[in-house]
């Protein structure tokens, strides 16, 4: 028994529009009155109707791909020398395979990123995934072209994945204070970085339930960043026991720093990073990190922009879990320390 698979012409005679004005719709073109394009937009839920993509781009003349937008990294080595671009491509390319499908990779210097924006929307087969693309960008994406899903924390009407930073941090700072650390401090990433925002939001939160002090510093998500904040830090605070470190990159960076100073890791100084990339193995001693899970959450993004147009605002959601090496050990002397009372809520 076939199962009935809907058609363009099914969309327009359900929603009492002509094809063409359901073909409008489900490109996202514009011309199309408001309580036309809510009707066709129900046919389509009711009747679970999905575009031919493969169609739409040979009638297009426009290959059949999925783009991978980044605008953060402006320096001309960023796939080789950002863990996280290979981990998202190494979730997508799996999912892609088998699907006549290509993967494109855009690199944007911010100075160009709207106009580039734009024409990446305008030229998008399946979609595109934003793996490092702010707030305001990938809104201006999403109203261009609705098949987008973004890798970092997004604007409300942007689909995306959303990984549990907040939670993640809170759960470092736990980590360090229980392991007897008192004087413990925190590298955060860029000021604008929306992950480095929610990070920094999980670390605030730690340190007033936990009663610390605020000690941090700002700089970029990379090794020497994380070396020249941790060099000010310690130079400020020489007792700090403890640091967080907002991405693995510049946690290197930090050990590099606590070693130069002529303290050990983790004797002297306990480190935590961010991430679990390749990075986390590679350090020495090899990094106690909150793993961030950007493999599946590249897959994800990819299926969805597979299956159609991912719904506005839609999150899906990850867990980000502590994964203990050796940069981290139990002050000397030092009991476990008890959570206080009452649950966190992140």
């Amino acid at each position: 028994m076939s199962k009935f698979k809907p058609t363009i012409e099914d969309v327009g005679r359900a929603a009492g529009v002509s094809r063409a004005t359901a073909s409008r719709v489900i490109n996202n073109a514009p011309g199309v009155a408001a309580p036309l394009r809510a009707r066709v937009e129900a046919a389509i839920a009711s009747l679970g109707y999905r575009p031919d993509e493969h169609a739409r781009a040979l009638a297009s003349g426009r290959t059949r791909a999925v783009d991978v937008v980044a605008i953060s990294c402006p320096d001309a080595g960023w796939l080789g020398n950002h863990p996280y671009f290979g981990r998202v491509l190494a979730g997508m390319v799996p999912v892609l395979d088998g699907v006549n499908t290509q993967l494109r990779l855009h690199a944007i210097g911010r100075g160009q990123a709207a106009d580039a924006i734009d024409e990446i929307a305008a030229n998008a087969t399946l979609g595109a995934v934003l793996a490092d693309v702010p707030p305001d960008l990938a809104a201006r994406f999403h109203r261009r072209c609705r098949r987008v899903v973004s890798m970092v924390p997004t604007s409300s009407v942007v689909p995306g994945m959303a990984a549990d930073n907040i939670g993640g941090a809170y759960a470092a700072i736990e980590e360090l204070h229980r392991l007897g650390c008192r004087r413990i401090a925190a590298v955060h990433g860029p000021i604008l970085n929306p992950c480095a925002t929610e990070r920094r939001t999980g670390h605030r939160r730690a340190i007033e339930r936990f009663g610390l002090a605020e000690l941090s510093a700002d700089e970029d998500f990379n090794r020497h960043g994380g070396y020249r904040a941790t060099q000010r830090l310690l130079e400020r605070h020489p007792d700090i026991d403890g640091i967080f470190v907002a991405c693995d990159l510049m946690a290197a960076g930090a050990i590099q720093a606590i070693t130069a100073s002529g303290r050990r890791v983790p004797d002297d100084v306990s480190v935590i990073g961010f991430d679990d990339s390749i990075v986390a193995s590679c350090t020495n001693p090899p990094l106690t990190t909150m793993g961030l899970p950007v493999e599946e959450m590249a897959a994800a993004a990819t299926r969805l922009l597979l299956d159609g147009v991912p719904p506005s605002g839609l999150r899906m959601r990850f867990p980000v879990k502590l994964v203990r090496r050796d940069s981290t050990r139990r002050v000397a002397g030092t009991a476990p320390a008890e959570p206080p009372n009452g649950l966190m809520n992140c």
